[in-house]
């Protein structure tokens, strides 16, 4: 078979044949009368052995070995080749992730593209003070991508940087809410923890339903973070998470205060003072949690919480005792 038929029947261009046989790939069987290179069935098959090797990615010396070389072994080989794959990919995938960020921020000209690729190189920088100039940028037109700043934040731990990535994504506008409550199913907890104090800081009802959602996280830390802001913006849903964070003397001050806050109103009060009440009475052993149960009633106001403290004053635990006719004196003073 003539050159021009092999390569018309192999895809094989008659160009690249030549060049096989230049690098000793491909070496035809025979000549015709007139000289013309003549390829064997033999010849073909290694054509096309050659081109399947090829597609796995191999040079074309590493073909020539794998063909050639009685000694070849091709599990290092196929080994290695897995590995180079995967460094291409994990290459092109961050080239996509960094293009398709660009392009969400929708530039309007070149300035724009180089603006947004300075910040998101900025936001990788080994730099603290770099990540939190190009965090404080982040508003600037165009802005920076929701997805690089939710990224960003999860993996910061800088305290400084986190606050400018976290006052960056409150600004941000949509789907930062729901990214970082993906963020809060990461098996890391120092990564479930940013999340949540990010998403405390993101406004409207998207943040507060996800909030919500994460009151029943198994991680304490997580369920308490997101308590805290639920009462600061008048959830009573945080009411049980903010008792047991009493009880169990995890950031207790700051969930009393929170209850404070949410008994503004009579009826919220009073649910919450017998909310209390029970847990003193059925749900708690100790003195220090009794005690901080109690004083977690000088911030309730209403009859209930007046009527608890009454009897509470007569607690046989000293402490709770004169805690809770301390708050009673107090009480009668106003």
């Amino acid at each position: 078979m003539l050159i021009g038929e092999v390569a018309r029947r192999s895809g094989v261009s008659a160009r690249m044949l030549r060049h096989y046989e230049s690098l000793g790939l491909v070496r035809p069987s025979g000549r015709t009368g007139s000289g013309y290179r003549e390829y064997s069935a033999q010849d073909i098959r290694r054509i096309f052995h050659i081109e399947s090797l090829r597609a796995l990615g191999l040079s074309l010396r590493e073909v020539g070995r794998a063909l050639d070389d009685p000694g070849f072994t091709p599990s290092a080989l196929v080994g290695d080749l897995i590995g180079r794959t995967r460094e291409r990919i994990a290459a092109e995938t961050e080239l996509l992730t960094r293009l398709s960020r660009i392009h969400a921020a929708d530039p309007s000209g070149w300035e724009d593209v180089l603006h947004v690729v300075t910040l998101l190189r900025a936001l990788g920088s080994a730099s603290a003070d770099a990540r939190q100039r190009a965090a404080l940028s982040s508003a600037d037109d165009p802005p920076l991508p929701v997805e690089a700043l939710v990224e960003a934040v999860l993996g910061e731990t800088d305290p400084h940087v986190a606050g400018a990535l976290r006052w960056a994504l409150a600004r941000s506008g949509d789907g930062g809410p729901a990214l970082l409550a993906q963020g809060i199913g990461s098996p890391v907890a120092a990564v479930r923890e940013r999340a949540v104090r990010s998403l405390a800081e993101m406004p409207g009802d998207e943040a507060t339903g996800h909030l919500r959602d994460a009151l029943a996280h198994p991680d304490p830390v997580v369920g308490g973070y997101a308590a805290l802001e639920l009462g600061a913006r008048g959830d009573a849903d945080a009411v049980p998470t903010l008792i047991d964070m009493i009880a169990e003397g995890r950031n207790d001050t700051e969930a009393a205060d929170a209850l404070s806050v949410l008994a503004s109103d009579t009826a919220t009060a009073d649910r919450i003072a017998a909310r209390l009440v029970d847990r003193l009475a059925h749900g708690t052993t100790g003195a220090p949690a009794r005690g901080r149960l109690t004083q977690a009633l000088a911030g309730v106001p209403g009859a209930t919480a007046s009527r608890a403290l009454v009897e509470l004053s007569h607690d046989a635990e000293r402490a709770v005792a004169l805690t809770a006719t301390y708050l009673l004196q107090l009480r009668a003073g106003r």
